[in-house]
């Protein structure tokens, strides 16, 4: 779970520097609002699908119950 953190950290920084370049470069007064904000909501929903699917390795543990 910390490397899925330090993950999903490094993502909204280099997200936040993108949407900052666009921002300088005047793209995104020509898209709009709400596009910005799709594009926005798809590109974290993408990271956390990648952070998710990078986090290790799946292990099935199985557990002995006495009864």
């Amino acid at each position: 779970m910390k490397w899925m953190r330090m993950y999903l950290v490094g993502y909204s920084i280099v997200l936040v520097g993108l949407i900052s370049a666009l921002w300088k470069m005047g793209v995104l007064e020509r898209v709009g609002p709400a596009w910005t904000v799709i594009g926005i909501v798809i590109a974290i929903g993408l990271g956390v699908m990648a952070s998710v699917a990078g986090s290790g390795t799946k292990e099935t543990v199985e557990i002995d119950q006495k009864r």
